[in-house]
């Protein structure tokens, strides 16, 4: 299975059997990127839908600390929760990742950051999932919906830094 959903700027692929790869490029410099995605105090200003509030309930950014967060909007709440397993500044970050509204289907999530040049960074984030149902379970979710907003509100937020 090989679908491609793209929107201006962000392409989600499912790719062989097990993952989901996404990519993005960000006008801001890679250190600014990373420390964005994992600082705490700036989770909540770009993490989830626009029109959910998200609360960082744990963030514990070193190799096995956990974090958790919890996005609340129109449809409830939704949380989401890892652990940390590589963190290699400013270059990449692989953590687990499970979503409340799929219990027990764990994935690991890899996010690579490529310095472009020019104030540019192409991040490549990789889902790998134990079985390709958990798989097409997180594709037909709409994640790429909630994916593509998230995203945008990082690069409006890096504009801001």
């Amino acid at each position: 299975m090989s679908e491609t959903t793209q929107s201006e700027k962000l392409t989600v692929e499912a790719q062989g059997d097990r993952e989901i790869r996404a990519e993005r490029v960000f006008n801001a410099p890679r250190e600014k990127v990373y420390d964005a995605m994992t600082d705490p105090e700036l989770i909540p200003k770009w993490w989830g839908r626009r029109q959910d509030t998200t609360t960082v309930e744990e963030m514990n950014v070193e190799v096995g600390g956990r974090y958790r967060f919890v996005c609340e909007g129109e449809d409830g709440k939704h949380g989401f929760s890892g652990v940390f397993r590589v963190l290699e500044k400013p270059e990449r970050v692989v953590q687990t990742f499970e979503w409340d509204g799929m219990p027990g289907y764990i994935s690991v999530d890899s996010a690579e950051l490529e310095d472009l040049g020019d104030g540019r960074t192409r991040v490549v984030a990789t889902s790998t999932f134990h079985f390709s149902e958990e798989r097409d379970g997180m594709l037909s979710s709409g994640m790429e919906i909630g994916m593509g907003e998230t995203y945008d509100r990082l690069e409006e937020l890096l504009a801001e830094l």
